[in-house]
């Protein structure tokens, strides 16, 4: 396979995973407790990760500032999903998927007033827009698996993951990745042990059906692990606002994926909000998507 054609099966399997692990998230609670599956997908993916380190004989640092990198690095793994989970209660995974899609307008926010970084006036129209689609989402009410309790905890939910990558940055350990993914499950390992005391009274009482344990192990190898090792190959191989085209690109399929499969029927108030939405993250990146294609452009002629 070559290399353009590695990385576009790259991509696409990001994109699916992505689009898929919201829906994976709503079927791993449904005959456990929400935090139970919560904790339990740390366990399991804290030894496949350990052995993955060894296969790969990647060190792994144990200093201060090491542990300091892993830290902030949870904040994006168990910080971020302690609200998905609990909003699974409210809010369907297409209306996951589509939340977690604000996660560059909710760092661009925090680079702004926190490290003093530019907006352009066009993007601050775009984060407009999709605040007047999460608004209109917000007037669906209660109905059609849209609860604005739910809306607030992923809001949260979005701030720590956005919070978590400013965080890692500031720290700086120049960790490989595979060692920061590690670290960063085993402190989030340790914060879930910290859960279960409270949520003991809930601890399953028989094995769950298959298709939770099946939606469980989705959320540990392909979410936790995969997703993982295609997000930074990426990362090094393409253009961030090519990468950053995924948050426009998963919710939409999230939503298709959640109504056929899991018969999550969205109403036209939603669906409407929905796209509103997402035409504010098109505007939101309508700049740095034609600076990437003027950049494509010139190092094709130069070829």
């Amino acid at each position: 396979m070559s290399s353009k054609a590695n990385l576009m099966a790259t991509y696409g399997l990001l994109v699916f995973i992505w689009s898929t692990t919201p829906l994976a998230i709503v079927w791993s609670v449904t005959d456990l407790h929400m935090l139970w599956a919560l904790v339990l997908r740390f366990f399991i993916a804290l030894p496949l990760a350990i052995c993955l380190l060894l296969v790969l004989k990647r060190q792994f640092p144990t200093d201060k500032v090491a542990w300091h990198s892993y830290l902030a690095g949870s904040f994006s793994l168990i910080g971020s999903q302690f609200f998905t989970y609990v909003a699974t209660n409210y809010i369907s995974s297409g209306m996951i998927a589509l939340m977690f899609g604000l996660a560059p307008i909710m760092a661009g926010l925090i680079g702004r007033f926190y490290f003093k970084s530019y907006l352009s006036a066009m993007q601050w129209f775009g984060m407009c827009i999709a605040l007047l689609g999460l608004a209109i989402i917000c007037l669906a009410g209660t109905a059609q698996h849209v609860h604005p309790f739910g809306i607030g905890l992923m809001l949260l939910s979005v701030f720590s993951y956005a919070a978590s990558i400013f965080w890692v940055k500031k720290v700086n350990a120049n960790i490989e990745p595979v060692a920061q993914a590690t670290g960063s499950i085993l402190v989030s390992t340790l914060a879930a042990i910290c859960i279960v005391p409270f949520i003991w009274q809930h601890a399953p009482q028989q094995m769950p059906d298959l298709k939770t344990c099946l939606a469980l192990l989705y959320t540990v190898v392909m979410a936790s692990l995969i997703a993982m090792f295609c997000y930074f190959k990426l990362v090094q191989k393409i253009q961030p606002t090519t990468l950053s085209l995924t948050t426009v690109m998963t919710p939409m399929i999230a939503l298709f994926i959640g109504a056929v499969l899991n018969q999550e029927k969205l109403s036209m108030m939603v669906m409407l909000g929905a796209v509103v939405l997402l035409s504010g993250l098109f505007v939101y990146f309508y700049k740095d998507l034609q600076a990437s294609r003027k950049l494509a452009q010139k190092l094709k002629s130069q070829n």
